[in-house]
């Protein structure tokens, strides 16, 4: 479903994302790379955006590019519900 794999990646949050949400949920990079390799719904939005649901901890969404030449994946921000 996603374009990537998780695990091949270089995966870094936005100082937004990680100040805010991870904080708030107890995340840290293990536990997003873990929620990324089993999402529950994958939405493009564009050329580069991504919408990715994943469960952990409850239902999340997460908006992020991935940069397929750098093989990173920026998540952007995420919310609850």
């Amino acid at each position: 479903m996603l374009p990537f794999d998780p695990d091949e990646v270089r995966i870094e949050p936005s100082k937004h994302f990680r100040n805010l949400k991870m904080r708030k949920w107890d995340w840290d990079i293990t536990d997003l790379r873990d929620s990324l390799r089993s999402p529950v719904r994958v939405v493009p939005r564009g050329r580069l955006k991504l919408e990715v649901w994943v469960r952990k901890g409850g239902s999340k969404k997460l908006v992020l590019s991935f940069y397929r030449e750098e093989k990173l994946v920026l998540v952007i921000t995420g919310t609850e519900g």
